[in-house]
């Protein structure tokens, strides 16, 4: 007579994982062996109900359903959980002195376009004046040249132009800019704002009935790339927002809230194209080589 594990509430996980056949992908029997003892202490803890299992079940069900080509739902539960933070965290151990990593978020648009150094990225005629600039250096200090920087922030109304298309300009506040050859970056752009994630879904739903907001602090994208570097995503934060140390995704880590000063010249501004007066950020980021190692992993 075959064996057979019959269920029993104690051995749940274990039975479960059992009957994982032995055809199947290692690494993935180890997440879904992981997952499902994981997902059955947590019923087993909380004590849920039938009730409260299939009210779940439903707010999975609808999460899918508020999917569509520009908005990814359950990237949004993720973001909101903390756990595309941590995955991002996990996967991105750099060198000491490295520029630190940070979620890609969900409005990145590829092949936006490439500027000049210098440039201004805001179409919309929105916002307070920003100058952006800084220098791209590997963990030994020496600058790179070429480096690429892929740049995309919302408007001072809190949204970005994939949200309000035919309101905004396409690529309003979203641009492509290369290193010098001693490094060094500038453009032109505005203060960026805090602004709410989407919340009209079961995602939002979830945080007011968790007492939660929904909103991003401030900050501004940036992609940095160059040949034989590890790829850095990251943001940097204003240090005035309110939502700083709320991040609705747990963006924020404390090495990317840079200095935003109010530059009150009214000839400088003018040089900028500005009105004055005008906000200035510099901004220097850190790349390791691919494979470099942190001193703890040697």
């Amino acid at each position: 007579m075959t064996d057979i594990s019959w269920f029993e509430e104690d051995r749940s996980a274990e039975i479960v994982s059992s009957r994982t056949g032995p055809a199947a992908n290692p690494r993935l029997r180890e997440v879904v062996n992981t997952l499902v003892r994981h997902m059955h202490a947590a019923v087993r803890e909380a004590k849920v109900t039938p009730e409260e299992w299939m009210t779940g079940i439903q707010f999975l069900t609808d999460t899918g359903h508020m999917c569509n080509e520009w908005r990814q739902e359950f990237i949004l539960l993720s973001d909101v959980l903390g756990v595309s933070m941590l995955v991002d965290a996990i996967n991105h151990h750099r060198p000491n002195g490295s520029t630190e990593n940070t979620v890609l978020g969900p409005f990145h648009v590829a092949n936006a376009p490439e500027y000049p150094l210098g440039a201004n990225i805001c179409l919309d005629g929105k916002g307070e004046p920003l100058l952006v600039r800084g220098r791209v250096t590997d963990t030994e200090g020496r600058p790179i040249a070429g480096v690429t920087l892929d740049v995309w922030q919302a408007n001072e109304d809190g949204f970005y132009d994939v949200q309000q298309k035919g309101i905004q300009p396409d690529f309003n506040l979203r641009g492509i800019f290369r290193t010098d050859a001693d490094g060094y970056y500038w453009f032109r752009s505005v203060k960026p704002r805090w602004y709410p994630i989407p919340d009209d879904g079961p995602v939002g739903k979830m945080l007011t009935a968790l007492d939660r907001h929904p909103n991003r602090a401030a900050h501004l994208h940036f992609i940095v790339e160059a040949a034989g570097y590890d790829r850095l995503v990251t943001h940097i934060f204003t240090p005035d927002c309110p939502y700083l140390p709320g991040d609705a995704v747990f963006g924020v880590k404390q090495s990317l809230i840079a200095d935003f000063e109010l530059v009150d010249e009214p000839g400088e501004a003018a040089k900028l194209g500005f009105s004055s007066p005008y906000w200035s950020v510099q901004w220097d980021f850190t790349l390791a080589r691919e494979g470099q190692l942190r001193p703890a992993d040697i």
